[in-house]
C-alpha cells in the first residue's frame, strides 16, 4: 500500500485561536478512512489545508505525493459541507459543468452524468431543475459532481448532514462503490455509526488534537466490555464473580436488581456466567454489551461527538480573523 496522505505536526491559529494542534495521520491507498470528530473539533480547518485552500500555520502535508492540493486537484474530488449547485441548471447540466473544472471534456462529462443518475436511481430526474430536487436528491448530485472525473482520492466532509436515513443508507452504498472502484476516500463526521460500518481506518479528533489513529476494533478495543445483569442478586457475590471489575450501573426494583457491570479486558464471559449459574444465583437475564466507536469516542476524549455545542466554529473563527 502506498500513502495518499501524510500529515506532519499540522497546526493552524486563527488569531490566538488555535483550531488545529500538531496533528499528524496518514492515509493509505484504497482505503475508506473516517475523520471524525464532535463539531468545532478542527475536521472541517483540516480538510482545507489538505486541499491547499488555506495554509498551515506549521507542520507538512504531502497529498498524492505533492507538497499542495492544489497541485493535483484534477486528481481529487471533494464534497464541501457547504452544498452549493446553480438552481437553474439541471442535474446533468450541474455534473457536466463541475467535472469540466476538473479538466473532463462536456460531452463525456454529459455522458458520465446520465449514467451515474441512473445508476443512483436519479434518472426520472435528468431534467428537472436542481432547484426542484429534494434535499436528498441535490446531495446526491453533489457527490457525483464531486467524483464524476474518476479522481483517485476523494474528501467528503460532513455528508450525511441533513440526510434521512434512507438517503443515508445511498450515500453509504456510494462510498462503499467509490472505493470498490478503486479510490480512496476521507470522509468526516460526528456522526459514529456511519464511521462504523464504512470505515478501514478511522482518526478520532477532539479540541483540535488527534485522540486515536487505528482500526474500529482497535478504537472500540480502548472501551470497556459490559454485562447486564437482572434477577434477585447479592451485589457482593456478583462483584466477586470472575471476570467482573466493576459497576457501572445498579437499579433496584423490590428485590430485583438490574446491574450494567464493567467486564476486564481478558474477561471470558462463559466462565463469569458459568460460575454465577453454579453458585445458584437467581440470574434472570443477562446480555454482554460490546463497546461502540461512540462509547470509544467518549472514553478517548471525554467528549461526546453527538454534542453541538461549541465555542467556536470554523466559520465563526474565519470571520472573526478576517
Amino acid at each position: 500500500m502506498s500513502t495518499v496522505l501524510r500529515l506532519s505536526d499540522v497546526s493552524k491559529s486563527y488569531g490566538n485561536f488555535q483550531a488545529v494542534k500538531s496533528l499528524g495521520f496518514e492515509v493509505q491507498r484504497g482505503q475508506i478512512c473516517g475523520f471524525l470528530g464532535p463539531n468545532g473539533a478542527g475536521k472541517t480547518s483540516s480538510i482545507r489545508m489538505i486541499l491547499g485552500l488555506q495554509a498551515a500555520t506549521s507542520g507538512s502535508i504531502e497529498i498524492l505525493g505533492a507538497d499542495d492540493g492544489r497541485k493535483v486537484r484534477d486528481r481529487i474530488g471533494f464534497l464541501p459541507e457547504e452544498r452549493g449547485l446553480y438552481k437553474k441548471m439541471t442535474p446533468v447540466e450541474a455534473i457536466a459543468y463541475l467535472g469540466s473544472l476538473k479538466g473532463l471534456p462536456a460531452s463525456e462529462g454529459r455522458k458520465r452524468a446520465r449514467d451515474m443518475l441512473e445508476q443512483m436511481g436519479l434518472g426520472d430526474s435528468q431534467k428537472k431543475k436542481m432547484k426542484d430536487l429534494s434535499k436528498g436528491m441535490a446531495q446526491k448530485v453533489q457527490l457525483i459532481a464531486s467524483v464524476v472525473h474518476q479522481p483517485e482520492f476523494v474528501i467528503l466532509d460532513e455528508p450525511f448532514s441533513g440526510l434521512d436515513p434512507m438517503n443515508q443508507q445511498g450515500l453509504e452504498a456510494m462510498i462503499r462503490s467509490l472505493a470498490e472502484n478503486g479510490a480512496t476516500v476521507l470522509f468526516s463526521t460526528h456522526v459514529m455509526q456511519h464511521a462504523e460500518r464504512l470505515c478501514d481506518k478511522v482518526v478520532l479528533l477532539a479540541r483540535g488534537q488527534k485522540a486515536f489513529e487505528g482500526t474500529v476494533e482497535q478504537a472500540r478495543a480502548t472501551s470497556p466490555r459490559f454485562l447486564e445483569i437482572n434477577g434477585a442478586l447479592d451485589l457482593k457475590s456478583v462483584a466477586a464473580l470472575p471476570g467482573i471489575s466493576g459497576f457501572e450501573q445498579v437499579e433496584q426494583h423490590g428485590d430485583v436488581f438490574s446491574i450494567k457491570a464493567r467486564l476486564a479486558p481478558d474477561a471470558e464471559v462463559q466462565q463469569t456466567l458459568r460460575t454465577a449459574f453454579m453458585s445458584n444465583m437467581d440470574v434472570r437475564s443477562f446480555a454482554l454489551r460490546e463497546p461502540s466507536l461512540h462509547d470509544a469516542f467518549i472514553a478517548l476524549t471525554g467528549a461526546n461527538p453527538d454534542d453541538d455545542q461549541r465555542h467556536k466554529t470554523d466559520a465563526a473563527v474565519t470571520e472573526t480573523a478576517r
